[in-house]
């Protein structure tokens, strides 16, 4: 059962790093990958989406 829970939860933070990845306002290129890198080591990429990957379009303007 906990590895059930943990794939849930694994799962549903994919999607959100996904939808996050391709509502940003990185290139096409970057999204395709980052949605690539996540999709293929969903808790590795996951992570280093988290640390690395692109931001959305919050950005402060002065």
């Amino acid at each position: 059962m906990e590895y059930g829970l943990f794939g849930l939860i694994v799962l549903i933070l994919d999607i959100y790093a996904i939808y996050q990845t391709l509502t940003s306002s990185a290139s096409t290129l970057a999204k395709i990958l980052w949605t690539l890198a996540i999709l293929i080591l969903p808790v590795l990429g996951f992570i280093a989406w988290l640390l690395f990957g692109p931001r959305g379009g919050k950005t402060a303007h002065v």
